[in-house]
């Protein structure tokens, strides 16, 4: 694990209030909470302050676990509509495990528990009801829980790692119509957010989400320049650089380095629809983000990585040009596409199971690639100029990353026939050549990812970063609500 050394924040994050040093404030851990621990923790901390925390059932998980909000207020710990008339009509609402591969905010949210409970300064300050859902995909996060014990070791997280298909997943579900492209196959974790976000009008959203390798950035629904100092300092002041190299969704505007506006799906299609694509079937739904928009919520996600990288923040300029390094990309992930396609294809008449993994490869597989294609087009109506260090590594690694993803997860697919032994010989010779080719990509990845970094500096950036936001949430002009709620 790498000893993280703070860097020099900017001088223009003190503000009325600096939450920097909230990135202190997370206890060490060595492992991440798996479902039933988290949920533990949780009605720990409502026992012990019954006056304080309320739990209640917002909704079921696709495999009928329930799915859990806690309201934390000073005033009433009762449904969210008496919280909201008890505190004047604010309401902030934080959602843990909406990608079930991302744990970092499952310390985060409870992490905030704790305080909101301990801190009554804290409490007084945002004058809020906080509505805390510490994992609303339990059924996704129980099949990541192979690596939650052993976070450094970045094999096993790709040989333990899943994320559902995109119509699976619960932060990209909701309903959606724009164009060519209808969504309304709404998940039952999605309608609980969506009744959690109806019933409270929130004036903060966050999503609790991180990234695998590199540097740390941010999501915003709106321009928030008085917050951008802040955010440029949290992660500085816990020595994990700032993520100014290729963008995790090229169609996202950038407001400042590392803070782009979030994830639209109107967006995503018509950048989409301009290389060449197919967006009506490669995208699901819209976003928590859209959902909560017409209420006049403010929107944040702090996205850090577990592993970090000195070059992700390099803004230096490198020999390749940044229509080389897209191509490099490009390739390397046409090259996983074809392998994997050809192992799935193969394996496809001699497969009995139809478990979540092999749901997500034949979306997953394919979709490298559509995305190389895509590349490749977007690539060749570039200018040529040279691209940054951290461009070119954000490149490399996000092509390491997605091989290891899916060749992981096709892993676990072959690997349930295997296991439960249905397979022929077949399948049992297609799961050799994939974990030979495998083992091949994972040596090839783990420079490139970096050092791993410890759980309580994630975290504490995360829950610093959350707190800087709902801060200028407070005091911001909220616009106005455009509707009603359900």
């Amino acid at each position: 694990m790498a000893t993280v050394t703070p860097r020099t924040a900017p001088p223009e994050a003190d503000g009325p209030r600096s939450w920097v040093e909230a990135t202190r404030s997370v206890p060490a851990t060595d492992h991440y909470p798996d479902v039933d621990s988290l949920l533990a923790g949780f009605r720990s901390l409502a026992a012990s302050h019954p006056d304080l925390v309320a739990e209640r059932r917002i909704g079921t998980s696709r495999l009928g676990e329930p799915l859990l909000c806690f309201t934390v207020s000073e005033h009433d710990s009762g449904p969210p509509e008496s919280a909201r008339s008890a505190t004047g009509g604010e309401d902030y609402v934080v959602v843990g495990g909406v990608h079930p591969n991302e744990p970092v905010g499952g310390v985060t949210v409870l992490h905030l528990a704790t305080r909101l409970c301990e801190d009554a300064e804290l409490r007084a300050r945002f004058g809020a009801a906080w509505h805390l859902v510490p994992c609303i995909d339990p059924d996704g996060a129980r099949l990541n829980e192979g690596w939650f014990g052993d976070p450094e070791n970045k094999y096993l997280y790709g040989r333990h790692f899943y994320r559902p298909r995109g119509d699976e997943q619960i932060e990209w579900t909701f309903p959606f119509a724009y164009r060519d492209a209808y969504f309304d196959r709404v998940l039952p974790e999605t309608l609980a957010l969506m009744r959690l976000l109806d019933a409270t009008k929130p004036r903060f959203l966050t999503t609790l989400h991180n990234c695998e390798a590199g540097g740390a950035y941010y999501y915003l629904n709106r321009p928030a320049p008085a917050l951008y100092a802040q955010l440029t300092a949290i992660p500085a002041a816990a020595g994990i650089p700032l993520a100014t190299g290729e963008p995790e969704a090229a169609h996202t505007p950038l407001y400042a380095p590392g803070i782009h506006g979030a994830i639209d799906m109107r967006a995503a299609y018509d950048y989409l629809a301009g290389h060449g694509g197919d967006p009506a079937a490669t995208l699901a739904g819209a976003s928590s983000a859209a959902y909560a928009e017409p209420y006049g919520t403010f929107y944040f996600v702090a996205e850090v990585p577990q592993w970090s990288h000195p070059d992700a923040e390099d803004d230096s300029p490198v020999p390749d040009s940044y229509r080389e390094v897209l191509r490099l990309r490009a390739d390397a992930l046409g090259e996983a596409g074809a392998f994997l396609e050809e192992i799935l294809k193969t394996a496809e008449p001699h497969l009995t199971l139809a478990s979540p993994f092999l749901r997500a490869s034949r979306s997953f597989v394919p979709g490298l690639r559509r995305l190389s294609e895509t590349e490749i087009r977007r690539a060749d109506g570039l200018h040529e100029r040279p691209a940054t260090v951290a461009e070119r590594y954000s490149c490399l690694q996000s092509a390491h990353s997605l091989r290891m993803r899916f060749g992981g997860m096709l892993l676990r697919a072959l690997e349930a026939e295997t296991g439960a032994g249905t397979a022929p010989r077949e399948v049992h010779a297609l799961r050799r050549a994939l974990l030979e080719r495998y083992d091949t990509w994972a040596a090839e990845a783990a420079p490139v990812m970096g050092t791993s970094l410890p759980i309580a500096t994630l975290s504490g950036v995360q829950y610093a970063a959350l707190l800087a936001a709902a801060d200028h949430a407070r005091t911001e002009q909220r616009p106005p609500q455009r509707r009603e709620p359900q």
